[in-house]
C-alpha cells in the first residue's frame, strides 16, 4: 500500500512567493530557446530546450498531449451597448465526448461562465460574425442556471461546426494570471505545433517549447513520440481553497487515447517513458488505473466504488489511485485494458479522469516529466512534489534565484523520478 494518503495534506505546505515580475507575459521568439532546468538524483543542472535530446536516453518514448486550444471566450454586445462575456467550459452531458460536441452544427448546449450575467436581461444575445464566405448570426440563450455555471444554448445559421464557429467568433482564453488581453499572435503562440483535436480552454504548456528542429534532433537519437489527448479544462487554474486535500474536489477532464498508443506504452515499459506536461502524465497514469479496474474483481467495502466499477470502469475518480489494489504490474494492467477494449470492440478510449497525483503517489508508467513552473498552492505543484518529494522547494528556489520565467509562457524543467 502507499505510504500516505494525500487526503491529509495541507495545501499551505505547498506554497512559495512568486513575484509578479517572474511571470512571463509573452513567449520567447524562439520556442526552444527557453531555459530547461534538469533535476536528477537530487542534483540540478541547466540547459535550454533546444538540447533536450542530450538529456534523454536513446530509444526512449516521449508522450505528448495533442489537444488544441479553442477560442472559448465569446463577447456579446447588448442592445444597450454593454458587453457580456461567455466563457465556454465544456459540453453538456448529452454529448458522448468533447469531439462530437465540437462537431455539432447549427445548435449546441454548453456549460459556460458568464461575465456580467446580472445585466443579461434580453432572452437572446445576438452576435454577427463576418466570415469570408457568409454572414453568420450566432445567438445565445440561458437554458438553465446551475451551481457554478450556466447551461447555454447556442444557435447559428450556417452549416459549420461549433469548433469552426468558435474559430471565427471567439477569443483565445489566456490564463488569468497573464493579466492582459489576448492578441492576434496568441492564436499561434498559445498553441503547440502538433495541436490536433479541438477542446481545451488552456494550452498544455510544456509542449509550447517544441519545434520541428527539436523533433529532428529527437528523431536522430531514436527518441520516439506518441500522442494522447486530454482536453484541459478551466479547473486546471482552480486554486486549492480547502485547508486539506480531503475537502478539495479535483476537476475532471476528458481523455481520448487509441489502442496503438497503449501498445506503444506496453512496448516501452522496460525502457524510459517521459511525459511532456502534467496533462500527458495524468492521462497515462489514469490508463494504468483503468487497467487495474478492468482486471480485478476486487472486494471493496466501499459500495460507491463497486457501483462505479460496474457502471463505468473507465472513469477514474479522485482517490481511486490510493484505494484500488496496488500490486498489479504496469504490463498486466495495460494488457488487461487492451483486452477489455478488444472484448468491447473499442479502438480508442474516451473517458473522464479526476486523478489527483500528490505526495504519497508512486508513478507507475512514467520515469520523468517535462513541465513548466506552476502556481503556488496548485494541484500541479502537488504533482511535482509527488515526483521529486520535498526537493520541489530546491528546484523552485533555484529557478527564482536564476531568473527563470514562470507559468504558461515561461521556462521549464525535466524532472526525473
Amino acid at each position: 500500500m502507499h505510504k500516505q494518503h494525500p487526503k491529509g495534506l495541507s495545501i499551505s505546505d505547498f506554497t512559495y512567493h512568486l513575484p509578479e515580475e517572474k511571470i512571463a507575459r509573452y513567449p520567447l521568439l524562439e520556442r526552444d530557446a527557453s531555459k530547461l532546468l534538469i533535476y536528477k538524483n537530487g542534483q540540478i543542472t541547466e540547459d535550454t530546450y533546444s538540447h533536450l535530446d542530450s538529456h534523454l536516453p536513446e530509444n526512449s518514448l516521449l508522450v505528448f498531449n495533442n489537444t488544441k486550444v479553442v477560442e472559448a471566450r465569446l463577447l456579446f454586445t447588448k442592445s444597450t451597448g454593454g458587453t457580456i462575456e461567455i466563457f465556454c467550459l465544456e459540453p453538456d452531458e448529452r454529448y458522448a465526448d468533447i469531439t462530437s460536441a465540437m462537431l455539432q452544427k447549427g445548435k449546441v448546449f454548453w456549460k459556460c461562465l458568464v461575465g456580467g450575467a446580472k445585466k443579461w436581461k434580453e432572452e437572446f444575445l445576438i452576435k454577427a460574425i463576418d466570415n469570408e464566405q457568409q454572414n453568420i448570426e450566432l445567438s445565445a440563450k440561458i437554458e438553465e442556471k446551475r451551481n457554478d455555471y450556466f447551461l447555454i444554448e447556442f444557435n447559428w445559421n450556417a452549416g459549420i461546426s461549433f469548433a469552426e464557429l468558435l474559430h471565427h467568433a471567439g477569443v483565445i482564453p489566456l490564463p488569468p494570471y497573464l493579466n492582459r488581453d489576448a492578441e492576434e499572435k496568441d492564436k499561434s503562440t498559445y498553441q503547440t505545433i502538433y495541436a490536433k483535436h479541438d477542446g481545451s480552454v488552456a494550452a498544455p504548456t510544456a509542449g509550447l517549447h517544441f519545434t520541428e528542429k527539436l523533433f529532428e534532433k529527437l528523431d536522430a537519437k531514436n527518441i520516439q513520440r506518441t500522442y494522447v489527448t486530454l482536453h484541459v479544462g478551466a479547473g486546471t487554474f482552480k486554486p486549492v481553497k480547502a485547508a486539506t486535500m480531503a475537502e478539495h474536489e479535483m476537476h475532471a477532464e476528458f481523455i481520448d487515447v487509441d489502442a496503438s498508443t497503449i501498445q506503444q506504452l506496453i512496448a516501452y515499459t522496460d525502457k524510459t517513458i517521459v511525459a511532456v506536461g502534467t496533462t500527458s502524465l495524468r492521462t497515462i497514469e489514469s490508463l494504468y488505473w483503468m487497467g487495474v479496474k478492468v482486471s480485478t474483481k476486487y472486494e471493496v467495502g466501499n459500495k460507491q466504488m463497486q457501483d462505479d466499477l460496474y457502471h463505468s470502469p473507465l472513469t477514474i475518480n479522485q482517490w481511486d489511485a490510493y484505494e484500488l489494489p496496488q500490486d498489479i504490474s504496469v504490463l498486466d494492467s495495460l494488457n488487461s485494458l487492451l483486452n477489455w477494449m478488444k472484448g468491447n470492440d473499442l479502438s480508442r478510449i474516451v473517458a473522464k479522469t479526476q486523478i489527483i497525483i500528490a505526495p504519497g503517489y508512486e508513478l507507475k508508467v512514467i520515469k520523468g516529466l517535462v513541465t513548466n513552473f506552476h502556481q503556488p498552492q496548485s494541484t500541479l505543484l502537488l504533482l511535482v512534489a509527488a515526483i521529486i518529494g520535498g526537493d520541489w522547494k530546491k528546484v523552485y528556489n533555484h529557478a527564482l534565484e536564476n531568473d527563470y520565467r514562470f507559468l504558461s509562457y515561461g521556462d521549464g524543467c525535466l524532472l526525473w523520478k
